[in-house]
C-alpha cells in the first residue's frame, strides 16, 4: 500500500516521500481514507504510531480543495494538551503542506500574545493550539470560527488529566456545529467516551495498538540499585554503553533539575525540560537535544509528552512512574517505525509496589541485570503476576432509611438517583418526608 493509493494527491506525497516516509504506518492506513470520506473519527494510537500523520495528510488534502481562510477565520483547528506537541503538530502541517497554497500557524501560552495575534489578522487554514491561550485570542477577538471546517482533539486523554476540560467544553460551543471532527487518543477510557459524546457524530473507531503494550522492537531490563547511587549508575551506563543520545524521566521537576546538574558536573551535556521552564528553555533543549548538542535530556512525563524525536536510541527511567500506563507512554518513544530500541529502568527497593504494577500492566516480567560495583544493598523483590484480572468490587446498596434521613441527604427514590414520573410523584405527596437539601 502507498499514501497515493489512499486517496492523497501528488503535492501532498511527493511532500511525504521527500521526508523518507513510503509506507503508511496501520493508524494512517485506516484513519486517512475516512477523514477524506468526510467521516468523523475515533482513533486510540499510541505516540510513535504516525498518528499524527495520520491526520494531518487528509486535513490538508481536504483544505487544499476549498476556500482560503478569510481575516481571522480559522478553517481547521487542532488541539493539543502541551506547547512542545503544538509546536511538533505545527511542524508535520508545515512540512507535508509545502507544496500546497494553505497558511498555518501555532499559538500557545508562555511566549507573547501580539505576535500571534499578527499572524492570526490575515486568517489560517490550520490553526494549532493549547485551549487556554485559544481562548485568550478568542475573548481578545484576534480570531473567529464561522469558516471551520474540521476539529482535531489531539492526545484527549491527556487533555482531560492535566484539566483541560472546562475549555474545551467552551470551545466546542463557540464552533460551527456543522464540522467534522476527529479525537486521537492513546486509550479511550470511559471520561474519553463520554466527552466524545457531545464531539464526534457516529465515527469510525480505530485501534491500532492493544492497551497497555510495549513494542516488541523495545527492549526492556531492570537495574536493580539502591537510591543513592543511581545518579551514578546513569554515568557509568552512558559512558560504558556509549550512549549519545538518551531520554531520561524523572518523577519530579526538582529530580531532573538534580540529576541534569550532576551529569554536568561528570562533563555530560545534558539539559532538562518541565512546567517550571519557560517556553523557550523548553524549546531550546529539545532542539539542541534533537541536533546533538545535549547527550541527555532529562524531562518529566507531563513535559515529554506528545514529543518527537526520529530515532530515539534510549530511554532509561531514573524514577518509575507512579501510574503504571505512564510507563508505557515513556517507552513507546523508542523503537518507532521498527527501530531497535532500549529501555531500562533503575529500580530501588522503595520502587516495587510501582514496578509490580508495571510487570501486571504489560503481562511480564522485565529481565534483571546487575552492574558491578553497584550491587544493592536493599534488594528488589520479584514481582508476581496476576494471572486472573482482579474483578470489581461490587458497591454495597444503601440501606433504606427507617424513620428519617442523615443530614442534608435527598429524600425518597430521587435521593438514589431514580426519576420517577409525575403519577408516582402525585401518590408521594401525601407522605412526602422532610429534606435538608444536600445531595449525594
Amino acid at each position: 500500500m502507498s499514501f497515493t493509493s489512499l486517496g492523497l494527491s501528488p503535492a501532498i506525497t511527493e511532500a511525504v516521500l521527500a521526508n523518507g516516509y513510503t509506507t503508511p504506518t496501520p493508524v494512517q492506513s485506516q484513519s486517512i481514507p475516512a477523514i477524506l470520506n468526510g467521516k468523523d473519527v475515533m482513533a486510540a494510537a499510541q505516540t510513535g504510531t504516525g498518528k499524527t500523520a495520520g491526520f494531518t495528510l487528509p486535513l490538508l488534502e481536504l483544505l487544499s480543495k476549498g476556500q482560503r481562510a478569510r481575516s481571522n477565520q480559522v478553517r481547521a483547528l487542532v488541539l493539543t494538551p502541551t506547547r512542545e506537541l503544538a509546536a511538533q503538530v505545527a511542524d508535520s502541517v508545515a512540512t507535508y503542506g509545502k507544496n500546497l497554497p494553505l497558511s498555518s500557524a501555532v499559538v500557545f501560552g508562555g511566549v507573547k500574545i501580539n505576535p500571534q495575534m499578527m499572524k492570526l489578522r490575515k486568517g489560517v487554514d490550520v490553526l494549532v493550539a493549547t485551549p487556554g491561550r485559544l481562548m485568550d485570542l478568542y475573548n481578545q477577538n484576534a480570531i473567529k470560527f464561522n469558516q471551520l471546517e474540521i476539529l482535531v482533539l489531539d492526545e484527549a486523554d491527556r487533555m482531560l488529566d492535566m484539566g483541560f476540560i472546562r475549555d474545551i467544553r467552551k470551545i466546542l460551543a463557540l464552533l460551527p456545529k456543522q464540522r467534522q471532527n476527529l479525537m486521537f487518543s492513546a486509550t479511550f477510557s470511559e471520561d474519553i467516551r463520554q466527552l466524545a459524546k457531545s464531539i464526534v457524530k457516529q465515527p469510525v473507531e480505530i485501534s491500532v495498538t492493544p492497551r497497555n503494550t510495549t513494542a516488541k522492537t523495545v527492549k526492556q531490563w531492570i537495574c536493580p540499585v539502591d537510591k543513592k547511587q543511581k545518579s551514578a549508575l546513569l554515568c557509568q551506563l552512558i559512558r560504558d554503553n556509549n550512549w549519545h543520545q538518551v531520554l531520561v524521566f524523572t518523577r519530579t521537576k526538582h529530580g531532573a533539575n538534580r540529576l541534569t546538574r550532576f551529569l554536568a558536573a561528570e562533563n555530560i551535556k545534558a539539559a532538562a525540560i518541565h512546567g517550571n521552564k519557560s517556553q523557550g528553555a523548553r524549546t531550546k533543549a529539545l532542539a539542541d537535544f534533537k541536533n546533538g548538542d545535549v547527550q541527555v535530556l532529562v524531562a518529566t512525563d507531563i513535559a515529554a509528552r506528545g514529543l518527537d524525536i526520529d530515532q530515539l536510541p534510549q530511554v532509561v527511567n531514573f524514577d518509575l512512574p507512579n501510574v503504571a500506563e505512564d510507563y508505557v507512554h515513556r517507552i513507546g518513544r523508542t523503537g518507532r517505525a521498527g527501530a531497535k530500541g532500549h529501555a531500562v529502568s533503575l529500580v530501588s527497593a522503595d520502587e516495587f509496589k510501582q514496578l509490580s504494577e508495571i510487570e501486571n500492566l504489560i503481562k511480564q516480567l522485565l529481565p534483571r541485570k546487575l552492574v558491578d560495583g553497584f550491587e544493592p544493598v536493599h534488594d528488589v523483590p520479584e514481582s508476581r503476576l496476576s494471572l486472573k484480572p482482579k474483578k470489581p468490587k461490587k458497591p454495597k446498596k444503601p440501606k433504606k432509611p427507617k424513620i428519617e434521613h442523615k443530614d442534608g441527604q435527598r429524600s425518597g427514590e430521587n435521593a438514589r438517583g431514580h426519576k420517577f414520573s409525575a403519577t408516582k410523584k402525585q401518590g408521594r405527596n401525601s407522605r412526602r418526608r422532610p429534606s435538608t437539601g444536600r445531595s449525594r
